[in-house]
């Protein structure tokens, strides 16, 4: 028995001894590494990665659960710096990517007058050049032909009874008249009158000059009457064509200039905004602009990259430096500082930019406390500890204008 109670005792000694070694968890702080801020325990001790110590990090009581919290350390290595927002001038002009065109209202359609076989085709290159008047093709036709033999006919009736009863004149103006709608020009047709002699063939003109863009016939192909030929294209002006957001039209004065800069040649040329694109693409929310500049000596090429410069009036506005905005194909995100150490992603609607500063239309106010530095580190960090990208859930579509 006596050996009893001493066994009995020594074991509750060890067990006060045992619990006195426990250290009570603090359910407002949590534990974690500077190196690996993937680690958080509710105890001290080291990090089970590199070994370090960690170090206590207190817990905000109704920080949001989308926001993320770092230590001090944490903020040092990634450069995180935060500036408060504020009102500011931005932007006096606007600079949109645009590309060289041709001008739509400077093309002419060569069609086929009358229906026939291309026998012959003088031009057979598209960006070939051609004069008006310069020999297009030659075209087999029996319904010209037809017409060519009605037309020596109605000459030679006229010749022999011209004081009949008949008023052949007309007969010879009505043949006359045909041979013209379907393409032949006065010299031909005179040629034609005084040789009374045919040609299978018939030889057609160009009716403009310029550049050809599309060749839609070949030699050999039949060609119904009113099909094309070729297409022509006058360099003399060209079009600048840029792509605006919607939210950037208000600001643009739609009889005003505009600065073409052409970075190809280091030349910049003065022009008009000719049209804008009233149907604006629901998906990614662009307009369409156009500004037609002279082309002297055909010096600019269709298909050269340019830079349309637009004049806007100044205005005061909450701005951010543009690598404070995280961008994306649907929306715009910044973080935001809402305790010490402790961020949150915002999705915002930006306007103008200009140089190194970005206007802030919505999700702002003035005031907030934003980060400037080390905004897609925070990023990584969110997706890293939470397992989820903090853009993922947003849609600027649902943003409030």
């Amino acid at each position: 028995m006596k050996y009893f109670i001493v066994i009995t005792m020594s074991l509750l000694l060890f067990s006060c001894k045992g619990k006195k070694k426990v250290a009570l968890a603090n359910p407002d702080i949590f534990y974690t590494c500077s190196m690996h801020p993937q680690v958080m325990q509710d105890r001290p001790g080291n990090c089970p990665i590199c070994g370090m110590k960690l170090i206590p990090v207190e817990k905000k009581k109704g920080t949001d659960a989308d926001a993320i919290m770092l230590s001090d350390q944490q903020i040092q290595l990634g450069n995180i710096q935060v500036d408060t927002i504020g009102k500011g001038n931005i932007g006096d002009e606007t600079t949109l990517t645009a590309t060289m065109n041709v001008d739509e209202t400077k093309t002419e359609t060569v069609s086929a007058r009358v229906s026939g076989r291309i026998d012959k085709l003088y031009f057979k290159n598209e960006g070939d050049y051609i004069n008006k008047g310069q020999k297009l093709y030659d075209l087999y036709s029996e319904e010209l032909n037809n017409a060519k033999q009605e037309y020596i006919l109605a000459l030679e009736k006229q010749a022999v009874l011209d004081n009949s009863i008949i008023d052949f004149k007309q007969l010879v103006q009505s043949a006359k008249n045909k041979l013209l709608l379907w393409g032949m020009s006065e010299s031909q047709i005179n040629e034609l009158a005084r040789t009374k002699k045919t040609s299978i063939l018939t030889s057609f003109y160009s009716t403009a000059s310029g550049y050809i863009t599309t060749l839609e016939g070949h030699e050999g192909d039949y060609i119904s009457e009113g099909g094309t030929i070729i297409r022509l294209a006058n360099l003399s002006s060209l079009w600048a064509e840029a792509q605006v957001y919607t939210f950037q039209l208000s600001e643009i004065d739609r009889n005003g200039t505009a600065t073409v800069q052409l970075p190809d040649i280091g030349k910049e040329v003065t022009g008009r905004i000719q049209f804008v694109n009233p149907e604006i693409n629901p998906d990614a929310r662009i307009n369409l602009i156009r500004v037609s500049i002279p082309n002297p000596g055909n010096q600019l090429k269709p298909g050269m990259q340019a830079y349309v410069v637009l004049k806007n009036r100044q205005r005061n506005s909450l701005t951010l430096p543009v690598d404070a905005v995280i961008r994306s194909e649907k929306m715009n995100m910044v973080w935001i500082q809402i305790d010490k150490n402790t961020f949150k992603s915002i999705m915002v609607e930006t306007g103008l930019e200009s140089d190194d500063r970005i206007e802030i239309r919505s999700g702002l106010k003035e005031g907030d406390v934003v980060v400037t530095t080390g905004t897609y580190l925070l990023n990584s960090e969110y997706i890293f500890k939470k397992g989820a990208n903090p853009m993922g859930g947003m849609d600027m579509s649902n943003m409030k204008m």
